[in-house]
């Protein structure tokens, strides 16, 4: 009589197991998430799944100083924005996890990576979702070089990389992870028993071959990445490509990434010819008209390892309502909130009664608080209906005293401005250039009243 699948039950959040099912999480507190898994054979459990791909080296235990320090070469994917996201370029034995909502990208994305890369290495793009020749017309649409991509229909990864084996590829793109099974494991593909093991497998296969592995995951409704978190943390890169569906822009962001900095941020253009880099994104974020209006003001926004221009509209309007609204688009709602307080205390302003709405143009989210400052000016001048002087640029931290407070990197920052052809900028007396900026007039600022005076000078 054959024996029962064991099973467990584990968490779609934070993947925490538990023996039966319960209703809430112990450990995330969530609701509703706590999935039965079917357990994979305990001979699969001891590593007997992997034979045949672990190589023919044995682990062995070895001391830190043993260990080789030579950094591990990248070779470049043949878009510098992505190359920016990754830290540098691809790892040889990474694996990269990208997500992003249908239709954002990914896919032509990876595509047009693949190509370029197969005229210079040997590449496998294997397809689960689509047919050979759904991909091979997108190639042919974009204009793509097709002749050395090796391409694969294929779901079981057990099958891909007994394949790869016989190619041996430099790099492989899965797409997608939520459609790959294992044998082994009796739930059905896109489960968190599923995406989890096979995420570990691909993974560890990625190290022992040193190939670099770009797994396609999906999301939901929510924007984060579909499957258990675990999936997260056996990942060495997550990235998610970002952008609305009626905006041709598409922003790759860094969230994890064991070999650069995190938070990075890389934008593309949709074209018909695929995604193009935007190699001045200050540029597509500052499209101002040439009238000037109120509640609008510049700010320099630190994006991973580089600078980034961005303009904060705000609007100011007589409510109706006994509770006055209060939206933010690209900010967060409570930081606007302390920074109305901020202005009613220290600089004497009253918009209890006014309707606040504030928005980043463009679609970008501001989460640092180098905004504070520029998102003051913003409403001051669209409670007072006089516009701010268009050159001029602004960034600060505003403190719960009223004092501006500095933020990182200010120098490049003010450079970064002043080559985009600002004359003026208000910023952190802590920030003051150590010496003068050509063609920019630097005004430093301690307290909110400096800023509120230095406004009225300016208008």
């Amino acid at each position: 009589m054959a024996k029962a699948a064991k099973t467990a039950y584990v968490c779609n959040d934070c993947g925490a197991d538990y023996p039966r099912w319960q209703g809430q999480c112990s450990a995330c507190k969530a609701w509703n998430t706590i999935t039965e898994v079917r357990l994979a054979p305990a001979k699969a459990a001891k590593g007997d799944r992997f034979s045949g791909y672990a190589g023919e080296t044995q682990a062995k235990i070895q001391t830190l100083a043993e260990i080789s320090l030579q950094e591990m070469p990248r070779f470049n994917s043949g878009f510098n924005e992505l190359d920016r996201v990754l830290g540098g370029g691809i790892v040889p034995g990474s694996a990269i996890l990208i997500g992003g909502h249908p239709g954002a990208g990914k896919s032509t994305l990876l595509l047009q990576v693949m190509c370029g890369l197969s005229q210079n290495m040997t590449t496998l793009y294997v397809t689960g979702e689509e047919s050979l020749q759904q991909v091979a017309m997108r190639a042919n649409r974009l204009g793509l070089p097709t002749d050395k991509l090796h391409m694969l229909s294929e779901t079981s990864v057990e099958q891909i990389c007994h394949l790869a084996d016989q190619l041996k590829p430099k790099m492989i793109v899965i797409d997608s992870i939520q459609v790959m099974h294992l044998a082994d494991i009796q739930s059905s593909p896109g489960s968190v028993a599923q995406v989890r093991e096979c995420a570990s497998f691909l993974t560890r296969y990625a190290k022992t071959r040193q190939i670099a592995i770009m797994m396609v995951g999906h999301v939901t409704k929510d924007g984060t990445l579909a499957g258990p978190k675990v999936l997260e943390h056996v990942i060495d890169c997550s990235l998610l490509l970002e952008g609305e569906t009626d905006s041709r822009f598409r922003m790759l962001r860094s969230h994890k990434n064991r070999f650069g900095a995190v938070n990075e941020l890389g934008v593309f253009a949709m074209t018909e010819q695929g995604l193009r880099e935007v190699k001045n994104p200050s540029a597509i974020f500052l499209n101002r008209s040439e009238e000037q209006t109120s509640g609008s003001s510049v700010m320099v926004l630190w994006e991973g390892t580089r600078p980034l221009l961005v303009e904060i509209q705000a609007l100011v309007d007589h409510s109706m309502l006994a509770n006055p609204r209060r939206v933010a688009v690209g900010l967060e709602q409570n930081r606007v909130a302390l920074l109305l307080a901020v202005l009613h205390r220290h600089g004497g302003l009253q918009m209890a009664d006014q309707d606040v709405f504030v928005n980043v143009v463009g679609g970008v989210k501001v989460s640092e608080t180098s905004a504070d400052l520029a998102l003051l000016l913003a409403l001051i001048s669209s409670f007072r209906n006089r516009p701010l002087p268009q050159d001029v640029v602004v960034f600060g931290e505003v403190g719960l005293a009223g004092e501006i407070r500095p933020v990182p990197s200010g120098q490049e920052r003010i450079a970064e401005a002043a080559k985009h052809g600002f004359k003026r900028a208000i910023v952190p007396y802590g920030n003051k250039p150590k010496s003068a900026v050509k063609n920019m007039a630097v005004f430093t600022v301690k307290k909110l009243g400096d800023a509120l005076r230095i406004l009225e000078e300016l208008q």
